[in-house]
């Protein structure tokens, strides 16, 4: 997991627990879930996080929990705001791909050396894990004093969130000395080329512009003009990304940090010029002539509602009401009691308020996680649970391990692949389509029809959002994963033999979940002789091994030669394939020798 470093004396700061000894704080921040990880050479404590909480991606978050932890602050804590000096403008030429902006004014921040350290480790560690690595939301901050408004008829000063040309505007990027474009950026700054991929394919690029000219180039990097340094007092916050949620998010972790150095938080007004692109978050918008206009940051707070029954059942102690609303203001939380505060559990419950920094709180267990940590789970005292088995391996783990034993046995070596596939890898390069369907299986009495959809050819169950095209579908079947390894040891020595007793899975309207989810038997034989008497050998000892008869029909299958593949029919029902891989699979995955291989369900051999 991630690491975030944090000056311990800064920490003591914060808090106002200067007595605090540094194993004091250790123990501590343990009991927030930070673990200690070591001290870099500045010693400042590496404390590994949970991406779950990234308000504490920061010195002043976690000086925050503390504080809560100490006593020495309780319930929701909300900064006021000053009302809109500036606006953002979205024009219509901004990439579709990146339609969202979101903002804020910071006044009278006191930035030393220690801060402004904090405030950058703070940006890029959001920039690392919520922001995507900047393809969802990215950071800028700016010296506000460096900034002119351009002058509007009426209402605030205002910079513009625009699309540009990349052969555009000129100006001059951090860390540089000279003015470039930002297709010049892209091509020989160091910043420019790190993150070229995320906007290189855009027509035009994402700029922001102030009265003097282009200023900000997001996702990629600021301009050298607006640079904050720990003279800054006034600072300008603009986030840009494509889902107005997560940059809003974010904005409001890092109003929090600015807030607890003493800074004021003063609002921004977002304008966009069509309604399209701000309908996906109306929360705290109001329609405007020609448009929708939002003020940020967003500091509205959402609740969440417990049982009493609920949180003594998973902490698995007795509280009264009292105590579940202390731990929930000790917390950082809220909680009002709803319902009859003398009755039994089962009637009681809370509505608990969540801040506007917390982006992790999505279900009541979250609520109760709090709970249970500011009660503290070490003081849990662990008792018998009230049921009478015992713990042992489930029956189909034996049945895998009987049978990973058998392989290893008959030579196969190992494997454990991601259940994720690419639908590209799964079908295509397997010559496989979805839904496929087989030939006759010839003379057999016990095999299915001809209008079967051929093994590993069903519905795939996919990802509507994947993080990357690599891993867009669980597969449907496992070989897929056996050659996509073979292609990766081509520098290596044949012969290679492979196994895997894995996961696969494909939509079936008849289960309540509405996909069917196996595991499977799979093996492939790479070596310059391998033929279908060599797979068929080993899984007949297989099959033999576990007391079951094996029988092999000719069957057609798009990802083995014609006439050299069967299908794998154990005690008279069908349940994979068995044959010699096709050329155009191999020279798919650059293969120069043969593959033989089989698969099949695991259940069979039950």
């Amino acid at each position: 997991m991630p690491t975030v470093e944090i000056d311990p004396d800064e920490l003591r700061e914060l808090t106002g627990h200067e007595d605090k000894s540094d194993d004091d704080l250790k123990t501590d921040l343990f009991g927030l879930g930070l673990e200690y990880e070591g001290e870099t050479e500045d010693g400042e404590f590496e404390l590994e996080f949970a991406p779950d909480r990234l308000d504490r991606l920061s010195v002043e978050g976690v000086a925050r929990s503390l504080r809560y932890q100490y006593g020495d602050a309780r319930g929701v804590s909300v900064p006021s705001t000053n009302s809109p000096d500036w606006t953002i403008a979205v024009d219509s030429s901004v990439p579709d791909e990146r339609p969202y902006v979101t903002g804020a004014v910071i006044r009278g921040v006191d930035l030393d050396d220690d801060a402004l350290d904090s405030l950058i480790q703070l940006q890029e560690k959001l920039h690392a894990t919520m922001g995507r690595k900047r393809a969802k939301g990215a950071i800028g901050i700016h010296d506000l004093t460096m900034l002119r408004g351009a002058p509007a008829t009426e209402g605030n000063p205002t910079i513009e969130y625009v699309g540009v040309e990349p052969d555009g505007d000129r100006f001059v990027p951090l860390d540089a000395d000279r003015e470039m474009t930002p297709a010049d950026v892209l091509e020989d700054h160091q910043t420019g080329k790190t993150y070229a991929d995320l906007v290189s394919a855009y027509d035009r690029y994402p700029a922001i512009y102030d009265d003097i000219g282009l200023f900000s180039f997001p996702p990629v990097i600021n301009g050298r003009r607006t640079e904050v340094s720990t003279d800054s007092r006034d600072l300008f916050v603009e986030m840009t990304g494509t889902d107005q949620w997560t940059i809003d998010r974010m904005l409001n972790i890092v109003c929090y940090a600015l807030a607890a150095r003493g800074a004021t938080i003063e609002e921004v007004t977002i304008e966009y010029g069509d309604d399209e692109s701000a309908n996906a978050d109306s929360n705290g918008s109001r329609r405007v002539a020609g448009g929708r206009e939002l003020v940020r940051p967003d500091f509205s707070t959402k609740t969440k509602t417990v049982t009493h029954d609920r949180i003594e059942t998973i902490l698995g102690i007795e509280l009264s009401s009292e105590e579940v609303i202390d731990l929930a203001e000790r917390s950082g939380l809220e909680a009002t009691l709803v319902g009859d505060g003398d009755g039994a559990a089962e009637d009681r419950a809370y509505e608990v308020t969540i801040p506007p920094y917390r982006v992790d709180v999505l279900h009541p267990l979250d609520v109760i996680d709090d709970l249970g940590r500011a009660y503290g789970f070490n003081d849990l005292e662990p008792r018998y649970p009230d049921v009478g088995t015992i713990g042992g391996r489930h029956e189909r783990s034996r049945l895998e391990n009987a049978v990973r034993t058998r392989l290893v046995g008959l030579g196969f070596q190992d494997l454990l692949n991601f259940h994720m596939i690419s639908e590209a890898e799964n079908f295509e390069r397997m010559n496989l389509e979805r839904g496929g369907s087989g030939a006759g299986k010839a003379d057999s009495d016990d095999t299915t029809g001809s209008a079967e959809t051929v093994y590993g050819a069903g519905e795939p169950a996919t990802i509507k959002g994947p993080y990357s095209e690599d891993y867009t579908m669980l597969r449907t079947w496992v070989t897929p994963s056996l050659l996509m390894v073979l292609e990766n040891n081509t520098h290596r020595r044949y012969p290679q033999d492979l196994a895997e007793i894995g996961f696969h899975a494909e939509v079936d309207d008849g289960e309540n979940t509405g996909v069917s989810e196996g595991r499977a038997v799979a093996a492939v034989l790479a070596r310059h002789d391998a033929a279908f008497e060599d797979a068929k050998a080993r899984l007949q000892a297989l099959v033999k091994s576990f007391g079951g008869d094996l029988e092999t029909p000719p069957t057609d299958h798009p990802a083995y030669i014609d006439g050299r593949t069967a299908a794998v029919v154990i005690d008279g029902v069908e349940v994979g394939v068995i044959g010699e891989v096709h050329p155009k699979v191999l020279v798919e995955h650059d293969l120069e020798v043969p593959v033989a291989g089989f698969e099949f369900d695991l259940e069979a051999l039950r």
